[in-house]
Parts: structure tokens; sequence; C-alpha cells
């Protein structure tokens, strides 16, 4: 895990590399002090690079090239001594964040390439000269990279199909900018701190947005599967390469057992090629069926492997009455494991202490109030681990949402179409300017095929190709296509590199995937159940983790701490200027004092949430704790 940034330049900035060229010094954080309205590249380029320390704290480096630089920071993970980044052979340069989990068989299969480090990453310069612009069709992992071929002065920006590494790219007068966060371009200068107001009205409705369009007008996310091409510093060209694989009709499952030893095969190839790491490693332990799965293969490939990372489990608490909790299945789970294991008690004045961080660290902002419970399990997971293995993607491929179901079922029983409405639907708050707050999902759905109430079975199989077969699938594929990318993902990634530490996620697997997408309904969900191929696995693997017993659940306590705070909150939240832009102070400070419904208390924890990021990323301003302090500044 890293973190990458850097510039691309056009021809006629000859000039502009060169004052950045004569200012360097031997080390990377160049500070020339300059008029932030004009910035140089010097103090733009320094500026990037301490914006994305955190992301590396083991090393940072620089690469300057005739119409090219290439920063990195660095997270060592593989190749502790010698894997230290940009990598060059020749004329063609490379930064990456992430893991190459096949490294090794590309190391065997490119067996003539001059590798120089053990790095995994280091593949992709053999890929890329064995195939040219096509080298992500070899590589299966997870990453966000920047390629550069200077003799030909082209460019590439790459991320993995599952967009679990995160990459954004902006425009600017001189060429093309890039980093692994919206918060090294914003501190470079190269973007301005402007707000895309259709992306607020989804971020406030959905607690998300969608797309390739960042919240920040000029500044765009590299989709998940994307290659882009630059040449001379101008966007030339596209490509994409899915995550979810293409399929025929013979490639789906007639029987159970054949799914199940697919399966079974797939995700232990997987979890053994996510185990590669030369640090500490642990697991994010829920006591659901996802962290079930991993645990139990990881315990299986101990038995097998003959050097294995010992693990440590970690799981979350509300130091709250009548919480919802899986703590005592998962402190079970790891008991029958022998593995050691962790329960961290979160209270409520924690959160009002550390709030303004957690929500500083999203600066592509995701209001999931999640990214509570996952900064605070990672910040003490970071003392102890550097590599977090988590269950993302196990509800998306499997089949794991209520909301799945619902949108399947028939009209008479009650069917409800996702996202169908925005959580400040009809309180008449918003006065916001772009109401089409749901365009996102829709063209998503279109995409795949979903238009409510018209689509049919005959357009379904128009989508063979993309391996979405059926009404259910489409609405798995669109939440993999939006919801795991710029949600889940996104918020591990914040969480996780807040604290330096690497996460990992073995079901966003190609090899997974495809097993996923060859299963017919009924081994999708079953009697009212989800995930129904994942608890036949896990009944075979591991009863102990009871995987048809009722799910308990997990809950955030966030809207009875915001109902306990309410008197101040009414009083601080309708003053800040942000919330006075958007939504009528008086109607924000009414709906404080009474929350009595769940979509009260989610519009006063989005607007609360908004409020503290528009401090961190528009204002620009440190955060402050605790909570009530940063409201007054």
């Amino acid at each position: 895990m890293c973190g990458i940034g850097g510039i691309f330049l056009t021809q006629q900035a000859e000039s502009y590399m060169r004052s950045y060229a004569e200012s360097l010094t031997e080390s990377p954080e160049v500070n020339t002090a300059t008029n932030s309205k004009n910035p140089s590249l010097p103090f733009s380029l320094s500026n990037m690079f301490n914006a994305l320390k955190h992301r590396g704290p083991n090393g940072a480096r620089t690469l300057v090239l005739p119409h090219a630089v290439l920063l990195h920071t660095r997270l060592s993970l593989i190749d502790l001594e010698g894997g230290d980044q940009p990598f060059s052979w020749g004329k063609t340069s490379l930064v990456a964040n992430g893991e190459i989990y096949n490294d090794l068989s590309l190391r065997q299969h490119f067996n003539t390439a001059p590798f120089i480090t053990q790095s995994d990453c280091e593949s992709i310069l053999a890929a890329w000269q064995h195939d040219g612009v096509n080298f992500p069709r070899h590589l299966r992992g997870m990453y966000a990279l920047a390629l550069y071929d200077s003799a030909r002065q082209t460019a590439f920006l790459s991320c993995d199909p599952f967009g679990i590494k995160p990459l954004y790219y902006t425009l600017f007068e001189h060429g093309v900018a890039f980093a692994s966060e919206l918060a090294a371009l914003l501190a470079g200068h190269f973007a301005p701190r402007t707000i895309d107001l259709a992306r607020l009205s989804e971020l406030l409705q959905l607690q998300f947005t969608t797309g390739a369009q960042s919240i920040f007008p000029s500044i765009q996310r590299v989709l998940p599967g994307e290659t882009i091409t630059i040449t001379q510093g101008v966007i030339t060209a596209r490509s994409t390469r899915p995550a979810l694989p293409s399929l025929k009709k013979t490639d789906f499952f007639t029987s159970e057992n054949e799914a199940l030893t697919a399966f079974d095969t797939a995700f232990m190839e997987s979890i053994a090629l996510h185990q590669r790491t030369e640090v500490p490693s642990g697991v994010f332990l829920s006591g659901g069926i996802d962290s079930a799965c991993l645990l139990t293969a990881f315990v299986r490939h101990k038995q097998d492997a003959p050097h294995y990372t010992p693990l440590r489990c970690y799981t979350a608490v509300f130091d709250t009455p009548n919480t919802k909790s899986e703590s005592k299945a998962a402190q079970a789970l790891a008991h029958a494991a022998k593995i050691e294991h962790e329960t961290i008690s979160i209270t409520r004045s924690m959160v009002w202490q550390h709030l303004p961080a957690i929500v500083a660290c999203m600066d592509d902002p995701v209001a999931d109030y999640a990214i509570i419970p996952t900064w605070f399990l990672t910040r003490h997971a970071s003392r102890e681990v550097g590599v977090i293995f988590s269950g993302e993607g196990g509800d998306e491929l499997f089949c794991g949402y209520g909301r799945y179901r619902a949108a399947i079922r028939p009209w008479w029983l009650g069917r409800k179409r996702p996202w169908r409405r925005g959580i400040f639907d009809r309180l008449g708050l918003l006065r916001l300017p772009t109401p089409f707050w749901r365009a996102g999902i829709d063209h998503a759905e279109a995409l795949y095929g979903i238009h409510g109430k018209n689509t049919s079975q005959n357009h379904a199989e128009t989508f063979f190709d993309q391996g979405v077969t059926s009404p259910l699938a489409r609405f798995q594929a669109v939440d993999c296509a939006e919801w795991l990318p710029h949600d889940l993902l996104l918020k591990l990634d914040r969480c996780l590199m807040a604290h330096g530490v690497e996460g990992r996620t073995p079901f966003l697997d190609p090899v997974v995937a495809r097993v996923a997408c060859r299963l017919p309904d009924n081994m999708r969900h079953r009697h009212g159940k989800g995930k129904w191929l994942l608890r036949q696995w896990l009944a075979e693997h591991n009863p102990t983790a009871r995987p048809f017993a009722p799910k308990q659940g997990f809950t955030v306590p966030i809207g009875r701490w915001i109902k306990e705070e309410s008197r101040s909150l009414a009083e601080l939240l309708p003053k800040q200027e942000c919330i006075a832009e958007i939504a009528n102070p008086d109607a924000v400070k009414s709906l404080l004092r009474s929350l009595r419904k769940p979509r009260e208390t989610a519009a006063a924890w989005n607007l609360l949430f908004y409020a503290l990021w528009y401090r961190a990323h528009i204002r620009a301003l440190p955060p402050v704790e605790p909570l009530f302090e940063a409201l007054q500044t």
C-alpha cells in the first residue's frame, strides 16, 4: 500500500519543468515559497508529496523526467529492503499502489524480463514490456498505477477492475496531474476547492457519490478497470476491463456440489495469494458470514502452508446499551480457531473527540457511519499489524443484501427498488438547485438493463456477455459498479491509510468473481437467506460459525448519540455557513430538536458529516478536537 502522484506535461511545458528541475534538491520535499494563487511547480509537488505521506510512512522518492514527475510514498510489505519506487526499465518508469498477487507466476512467465527487485509491483513492467497498452489483462490484484514511456511521451493511469485502490486526475494548464487522493491534488493547487452541486445532492441523499466525476468539478476518478492513455500531456484514449467476466449459458453451475468445489478452489487460492506479506497481519472479524469465511480459510491455509504469518483478530463493540452486535459470535469463532482476538470498545466520548479527524480522512466524501468503527479498529490494529484482511465484496458478489431480494419480489409482495428514496426526501430541508440526485444510479441501472417495471426477460439476454443474466444479478452488478468502489472500498482505503495500514479483500479476486457470476439464483439466495453458497461452504468447513443462525447485525448508535446532544447540535449546526447555503437553518434546528424517525437521524448525521467535511476540505482547516470545538471554529 502506498501513495502515488505526479504530473504528465504537454510538449509546450518545457520551461515549466525546467524551473522544477533547477530547484530540486536531493530531498523530494521542496519547500519553495510562492503565491498559492499562482503556485510554482516545486511548491505544488512539495504540497502533493506531503499530503500523501500518511499513505507511505516507510519511504519517499521522486523521479524527474523531461516531461513528467513521478512521486511515491511507500508502505513496505514485500521486499522491505529493495522494493523502493519509482521503478525504471530503460525509458519506461512506474509508480504503483497496491499488490499484484500473481507476481510470482508473472515472473516465471516473463522469465527473460530484467527484474531488479523482489517487489510484486515490478512485474507490471514485465507485462507492459510484453503486451503494451494491454498489460492490465495480466494483473491479478489490487492496484492504482501510473506508467510513463518517455521515448513516446505516453503515460497510462490504470485501476484494478473492482476499484479497490483509488486514483484521481485533473487537467491543469500544463498537462495532467494525478494522485492517490483528492486531497493531494487540492493541496498542490492543481484543482480549486469548489463543489459540484449535483454531486453534493447525491452525497446528502445517498451518502456516497457515483461515477467518474468527483465532488470537485475539475477532479475525475479513474474508474474501476479503466486504463487512460495520456500522450504529451493530453488524454487520447480510454479502455475498460470489467470486473464481472463474460459468460455463456453453458458456464452456469448445474449442481451445488460443483459450485461448492469451484468456490473452495478459487477462494483458497485467493487466500494463499493474499497472505503473501513480510509483516504481521490481522482480520476485522465481525462475526458475520464474510469474516467467518475469511477466518475459516486462513485456518485451513495455515495447516497447508510451510510459511504462515500469524493472524490477530479485531472486533468493534459500542459501549451503549441495547446496541446490536455480533461480538460474541466473533469471539467464539476466534477461540475455536485458536487465534488471538481483541474486542475494541468504542464510546460516545471517543467518537465526539475524534469525529473531526475521522471525517477529515474521507477527502472523497462517504457519509457511511461505518467509517467510525473502521477508523477506531484500524487505529488500534496499527500498533501491531501492517495488513488487515476484510470481507468487502462478499455481499455484492454472493447476494448478501436484503435489498436484492426485495427488488425482485412480485409487486404484490412488496417489491422495493434499491435507492428508490433519498434520505432527505419529504423532509423539506434542502434547497439545492439540483434535484436529480439519483442520476448516477439511474445510469448504472440502465447500463445493466434495469428499467423499473419495464424490464423484460428478453432485454436481460443482451447482458449475457457482461455476466449479468437475471434481475437479481443485475442489481448486484449495479452495486459492484457504484456502491462497492465509491462507498465501501473508499471507506476501507481512507480509514486504513489514515493509520498507515494496508487493507486486503480476498473476495474481490477475478477467479472468485467468476465463480460468483456462474451461480444460478437459487444458489445465491434460498429460504429468505442470501449468500446461500457461502453458508453451505461454512456449514461444511466450520459449523462453529452457525451459518444459518438468525443474523444479529451490527449497529453504529450514531442516531442515539446525536439525539443525546441534539440541543448543542441544534445551536451549532445551523450556524455553519455550508449548512445555511444548502438548507433552511430554522428547519435544520427544528429537525435536530425532534429526531423522531430513523430518516431524520440519518439526515442529521449527513448534515453533521458534511459540515465537518466542508471544514476540512473546502476551508482547508486542520482537524480540531473535540467535535463541538470544531463546530465553533
